[in-house]
Parts: structure tokens; sequence; C-alpha cells
């Protein structure tokens, strides 16, 4: 590195960290995007320069639901064996997210001394990143429709995909979920190492094919897939009978593994992490330990106590993971007969500013229970309509509640959640970050 190069990185380092501890210091938030965005105009070469000092290999997360849960059960998994990792664990998951994340781990020189790092990177980016990351491993989750405003449907995702992992170096290691048809045959048009990970236990099947579900015809000629069940959405065991295109082979037998957090999809991110964790040479011991352990990441599937009750917060933010949610939620209540659920839905820049996607939840499914459910949010309205439509208020009366102001939506929630129940709550991305403020008195971002 030429010494003007060495000068301007040494800059582009300082003013990241002063910024870093000027937000912090000032408590303005987490200083997640701020420090990368400024760093980066300083110094345009940061992301390559900084991804090819990690000793061992970077690690991409990608997918639209579980990649923070994923991430930090893989970090937890590799530091537990020793290994200095570096990860973006705000989620902040855009280029100038990464670039702080790393930043973070790096001495005033811009030297990075980390094994690994694992980075979220939002399923927009990746071919951008791609550009000036090299990885050693591609872990792709499950593609479902988010944010439409945004990304455009999942067959648009996966093309841009395979255009910027095909050129790849051939030893990178790509680990998707055999489960999702649109995964399954990206890895199948791949020339690089490709393995998977999905579900071999019929008895999680559901009953029927969700109406919400993404990819039910085949990605190599069109025709309507067979399925033999589905586990969550348009994720299961599926077939062509046109062209011949069936579910890959997982590397392993899902019901060996072990799983604390609840949900199907909770169980995707263990097998998943799991995958990763094998492929980089981790005993099957000493994964099953860390998974047996394993807490939540914050906002999901996260407990906390407050005024001597259970509260568990679990992000909702589009039609498959809030259908999931309400499933694991709806068992629950039935279970535990808990009685109060809180719904935050917002439309900000992190959630996707068109809400009608909760018109294909299976919101249903908690009305019949009878039970307390309070909305809030800015979306308070469009959430309360959909709960509206959802009740059979004869046959199961249900208490719903709209209030405007958050924290009094969380009080009132609270007081109708006896000492021995659990009040669940439901939030979008940027409702879950307030929700959590509130509750614990502090911010993520």
């Amino acid at each position: 590195m030429q010494l003007f190069d060495r000068i301007r990185l040494g800059i582009a380092v300082a003013v990241a960290k002063t910024v870093t501890a000027v937000v912090k210091g000032l408590r303005l938030g987490a200083a997640s995007v701020l420090p990368g965005e400024i760093a980066r105009r300083l110094h345009p070469r940061l992301l390559p320069l900084l991804c090819g000092q990690v000793r061992r290999g970077v690690i991409l997360v990608v997918g639209t639901n579980g990649k923070t849960t994923t991430s930090l059960l893989l970090r937890t998994i590799l530091e537990r064996q020793g290994a200095k990792v570096t990860h973006n664990t705000t989620g902040a998951n855009l280029i100038n997210g990464l670039i702080t994340a790393l930043l973070a781990d790096a001495n005033l020189f811009g030297t990075l001394k980390a094994d690994y790092a694992i980075l979220e990177v939002d399923e927009n980016i990746l071919p951008l990143v791609l550009k000036d990351c090299r990885p050693r491993a591609i872990l792709a989750l499950n593609l479902f429709r988010d944010q439409l405003d945004r990304y455009g449907e999942v067959d648009t995702i996966s093309r841009r995909w395979q255009g910027s992992i095909s050129p790849l170096p051939t030893d990178t290691l790509v680990i998707l979920n055999a489960d999702d048809p649109t995964l399954s045959h990206l890895g199948q048009q791949l020339p690089q190492r490709v393995v998977y990970f999905g579900l071999s236990e019929p008895e999680l099947y559901l009953e029927e094919i969700p109406h919400a579900v993404d990819s039910i015809y085949c990605p190599k000629c069109g025709a309507s897939l067979d399925y033999r069940g589905v586990y969550l959405s348009h994720l299961g065991d599926f077939s062509c009978p046109s062209c011949g295109f069936k579910k890959s082979n997982p590397a392993f037998h899902s019901h060996d593994w072990p799983q604390i957090l609840i949900g199907v999809y909770n169980k995707y991110n263990t097998l998943a992490a799991g995958l990763v964790a094998q492929e980089l040479g981790i005993k099957d011991r000493e994964i099953f330990e860390t998974v047996q352990g394993f807490k939540a990441a914050f906002g999901r599937a996260e407990e906390l106590e407050i005024e001597g009750k259970k509260v568990r917060i679990l992000l909702s933010k589009n039609p498959v993971g809030m259908n999931e949610t309400i499933r694991a939620v709806a068992d629950i209540l039935q279970k535990e007969k808990s009685s109060t659920t809180l719904l935050v839905l917002n439309d900000r820049i992190p959630d996707g500013t068109d809400v009608s996607w909760i018109w294909d939840v299976d919101t249903e499914k908690l009305t019949p229970l009878g039970t307390t459910l309070v909305v809030t949010g800015d979306r308070l309205y469009d959430m309360a309509l959909r709960l509206q439509y959802s009740q059979d208020s004869l046959a199961y009366p249900v208490n719903l509640i709209v209030e405007s102001d958050l924290k009094k939506a969380i009080q009132i929630a609270l007081n109708n959640t006896k000492n021995e129940e659990t009040l669940h709550i439901l939030p979008t991305y940027s409702a879950m970050l307030e929700v959590r403020e509130i509750l614990t008195g502090r911010k993520i971002l």
C-alpha cells in the first residue's frame, strides 16, 4: 500500500471511530451506519480492503427471514471454539453498515485482526457486495416476498444472485435451503461447491398450502410443483411432474438436531448455522451444546420480564414471517392459556411503506381464541380493520383495543396480562426497536 493510501486509510478510520464515539457518547444511537458512510466517502475501497484481512474468511448470510438469529447462533458457535469474529450485530445490512461493523474491530491503522467475519447482507445488495468481497462462504436461508416496493418478486432476486455468484471462485462454499424451490434450483445451476440444509420431518407439515405462498411453480419450466407437504409457506418437499426438477438432498436429517427457540422457522435457522459450522470443521457435539444454551437475538423470540410478567417479542415484518409467528403464538396461547397479544404495525423505510401484505396474513388464527388484541403503530387502523374482518364476533368475541400511543398500548397490554401468562408482542422492524427501547430503556440503533 502506497504512503498516500495509508494516510487516506488512517484518516478514514480515525474519522469513523470519532463519529462512533460522539454518537454513542451523546446517546444518539448505536452508530451502526453513519461511521461507515463517512469513512467510505474518504476511502471508497474500504470494503474490499477490510474483507481481505479476515484470516479464515468472510461468511455472508442472506435471505428474507432469519439472518440475525442464524448469524448470532453461528457466531456463538465459532466464539466457543476460541475464534475472534466480526459481526454486524445491529443488523445494519447495507454496505455502510457492513463497513461500520468491520471498522469497529479495526485499529487506528485500519488493521483488522479477525478469524471470521459474519456479515448479514440485504437481499438486494448481495451483487454489490460480491463486487468488493470474495467470501469463503455464502449462506442463503430463504426467499419470500418482502417489501415489494423495494425488491420485486423472488425470481428477480434469484436471477441477480445467480449472476453475481457464478463468477466467484469454484472453491467458494454456497449453502442453500433445499426446501425452497427457488434456492434449490439456484444451487443446481452454480459451478461452486453447493451443500443444502432442509427439514426431513413430515410430522411438521402444514395441513394445507397457505394462501400467502410465493413459489409453488417450477423455477425451471414453470409448471405447478407437486408437494408431499409444506413446512412453511412454499418451503417443503416438492417435485415437478413436468421436467423432473426436485428438492435437492440435504446434508443431514433434521430430526437429529436440537432446537430451543420456538417455531419451525427457528428450526431452519438452527440447521443453517449448524451446517456452516460443520463445513468449518466443528464437531456436532460442540454445535449441539451451543444450540441448547442459545438465547434469542433482540426482538426474535426474545424474552423479557417486565413488571413481574413474561414478555416475548416476535418480529413480524412480512406475510410468511408473521404467519409463522401467529402459528407459534396460537399454539402457545392454547397451551399456556395466555390471553393478550400486542400488534404494532409501522410503514417506515425499514418496514416497507406498503402494508397491504397484512391481508395475506392468517390473522384469523388469532381471533378465534377469544383473546384481548391490542393494536398500535403508525398504521394501527389498517391492522385493526384486518383483525375486525378476521373475527367471528358472534361465536368468538375478541376484545379489540386500538391505542395510538405506543407507551400506553404497551401498558394496556401488560395490564391485561395475568402474572402467570405471557404477553406476546408482534411488531414490524422499526416498531420492534421502539418497543424494546420502551421496555428496556435503551436503543438498538
